[in-house]
């Protein structure tokens, strides 16, 4: 409320925008009586009444940064979109096509009493409902790296990355700010063969409860031979450690690597990278819809900061592109100053990369049929945006470049 990021102003603002409480409703549990929260100020009472008369700058319950920039990139429709920010995500998960198929995958968790349905854009993702919420982790197919939680849009920035590219063995691949790992695992699969549906694992018999060493041991097996040289990156040495265990629980290799602020510690791939996939730190306004009260968190000249480190880190990575490679630039952002603004900005200082058309890299066996279309139409020249109220997915931005001199 009031643009503070208090607990008492999200409470309060919870109250009126997302469980839709009239002022009288919101007044009556704020009586000040006993140990109850103390009465409503008047600014309080006046930006809930504003918000009983529909006024969407106020029913956004975004900060009025957010508004002004979320109005420029998408005009008419802002308030749609503000509202997918705020609405409750699924639980979507990417299937790990070198141990398991989709069909395989989707009968495990079956006969596990989920009920998993296709994404629309991914072709080896599946999708939950949110509630009651799923304990994912805890599953066979989770521990045995059969599935991953990925984000649609998480699944799709990496799908496009690749999307066209012939990998070889010697073909290299950086995953410049790995972060948590989800994207680099993404990338590690991509030019892996399928698995063999014969041997994809057949659901568990209903009430069955494993002692999970056999799952184990599974997915310490030796990993498939890399189609590529996957290179993961990252400033910080926990993030890294933390990638070990998934990278060997998916089957998958890379080589992990700390770098410096400046980018120190990949030279030798300088001019060598087939692909560089950038996915830079942002502010995750995306993913709001995950974590609502992260919104009153961000500041405006946070963003400022955040827009010169983008731009550093991408001009970075740059450097690693060889001639005819790729560089493609991620955030899980809906903020223009994020996206289309430090986008600019290379272009104008990096005439040596042309943008590539998103609609030219599509050519993905993990894309369906209505995602190729999908994204084509949501593409602008070399750019894409994904939303919540768009694609039904997480805000992503995704840049595609080419490495022409």
């Amino acid at each position: 409320m009031g643009g503070r990021e208090d607990g008492r102003a999200l409470v309060v603002g919870a109250l009126a925008f997302l469980d839709q409480l009239s002022l009288e409703e919101i007044e009556a549990l704020h009586s000040g009586e006993g140990y109850g929260p103390r009465p409503l100020s008047k600014q309080e009472r006046a930006r809930i009444a504003a918000g009983e008369g529909d006024l969407p700058e106020t029913a956004a319950d975004l900060p009025a940064f957010v508004v002004e920039d979320l109005k420029a990139t998408f005009g008419d429709r802002w308030s749609e979109e503000a509202a997918g920010l705020m609405a409750r995500a699924p639980v979507d998960l990417r299937v790990n096509t070198a141990k398991t198929t989709v069909e395989a995958a989707r009968a495990e968790l079956k006969a596990t009493g989920l009920t998993p349905e296709p994404t629309p854009w991914s072709a080896v993702g599946l999708r939950l409902p949110s509630e009651p919420a799923p304990n994912v982790q805890a599953l066979d197919a989770f521990i045995a790296g059969r599935i991953e939680i990925q984000d649609e849009g998480s699944q799709l920035t990496a799908w496009v990355a690749g999307a066209g590219l012939s990998f070889t063995p010697d073909s290299i691949v950086v995953d410049y700010c790995a972060g948590g790992g989800g994207k680099t695992l993404a990338l590690a699969v991509q030019g892996l063969p399928a698995a063999d549906p014969s041997r994809a694992a057949a659901p568990s018999p209903a009430g069955w409860s494993p002692t999970g060493a056999d799952e184990l041991a599974a997915a310490k097996t030796k990993p498939a031979a890399a189609p590529m040289r996957l290179i993961a990156c990252d400033v910080v040495q926990k993030r890294l450690d933390n990638i070990k265990p998934r990278l060997a629980r998916a089957g998958v290799a890379a080589d992990l690597r700390l770098i410096g602020q400046n980018g120190g510690g990949v030279e030798e791939f300088n001019g060598k990278a087939d692909l560089v996939f950038v996915d830079a730190p942002c502010s995750g306004s995306g993913a709001w819809r995950r974590r609502p009260e992260d919104a009153w968190r961000l500041k405006a000249d946070e963003i400022e900061r955040l827009h010169a480190l983008q731009l550093r880190i991408l001009g970075q990575a740059a450097a690693l592109v060889k001639r005819g490679g790729r560089l493609v630039y991620v955030t899980c952002s809906v903020l223009s100053r994020e996206n289309e603004a430090v986008a600019d900005a290379f272009e104008a200082a990096n005439s040596g990369f042309s943008p590539l058309p998103v609609a030219d890299a599509l050519a993905s066996a993990a894309l369906t049929n209505a995602a190729r279309t999908r994204l084509a139409e949501a593409a602008s020249s070399g750019r894409l945006r994904l939303s919540p109220a768009s694609t039904g997915t997480d805000g992503f931005f995704v840049a595609l470049y080419e490495r022409r001199a």
